[in-house]
């Protein structure tokens, strides 16, 4: 979770590999320091969406843009984590989301919701580690609460669910220097932002969880396999908060 991504780096810059996610050494976030963002990692052409909501096409076309910035990034976020955690994020989150664009190529769906529930089924199923549960988490919520409106403003209420969902189960805070710190800004961006439309929403995010990302640099981990450090942790950005700052980095792409 980090500073708007770009094409290009990983949200967040050139410090050295950071902490591992929200619970035990899930994984490793991307170099920190960096003024690039993520690339959009995807071929999928924009969908609709803009200021009417999200439907069923821009949500395939995110999973997909994350799913390539992820694939793009494994190595650097597995290099984060070799850093203070397990060393296997990039390598299990590019693994989840193969799973996901598989899955999605033979579900028939609709609706944004039902995309993002299978995504969230999906990841929990497939990824090893923390990080199944907690992006599934999110996923899960943010599909769940589509499910009967695709608003701007339910999008941003979707998540703010799946950031919820993910302090109950991962019991971070911020400042814990976890994949919360770069969510919790940029759910709260995306809704200040939502009555702007989609796109001001999106870009809003990106920016605050690019910035929440770098800014676990100088934190000392709290929670996860980074807390057995100490003040190792220090001077190391956080894997899981990078990898949501990609996510986040994605949806602007997209929309």
């Amino acid at each position: 979770m980090d500073a708007a991504p770009t094409s290009g780096g990983v949200p967040g810059g050139d410090a050295t590999p950071a902490s591992g996610g929200l619970t035990s050494g899930t994984d490793t976030a991307p170099p920190s320091g960096s003024d690039a963002a993520p690339p959009s990692g995807s071929d999928v052409a924009p969908p609709s969406g803009g200021a009417a909501g999200v439907d069923a096409a821009l949500a395939r076309a995110w999973v997909a843009a994350v799913a390539a910035s992820v694939t793009a990034h494994a190595a650097e976020l597995t290099d984060l984590d070799a850093a203070i955690g397990d060393g296997d994020h990039g390598v299990n989150l590019r693994r989840g989301f193969d799973a996901v664009v598989a899955a999605l190529a033979t579900l028939e769906a609709d609706t944004a919701g039902a995309v993002l529930t299978k995504t969230g089924t999906t990841l929990v199923s497939k990824v090893g580690g923390a990080s199944g549960p907690l992006y599934g988490s999110l996923f899960r919520a943010l599909g769940k609460t589509l499910s009967d409106d695709s608003s701007v403003t339910t999008f941003g209420a979707g998540l703010r669910a799946g950031l919820d969902a993910i302090v109950r189960l991962g019991k971070a805070e911020p400042g814990d220097k976890t994949m919360v710190d770069a969510l919790t800004p940029a759910v709260a961006a995306f809704e200040a932002a939502a009555p702007s439309g989609l796109v001001a929403a999106a870009t809003a995010a990106a920016t605050a969880a690019a910035d929440g990302a770098a800014a676990t640099t100088p934190l000392q981990a709290r929670k996860g396999r980074a807390s057995y450090l100490g003040e190792r942790s220090v001077g190391h950005q956080d894997p899981g908060a990078t990898s949501t700052a990609l996510i986040f980095a994605a949806l602007a792409d997209v929309t």
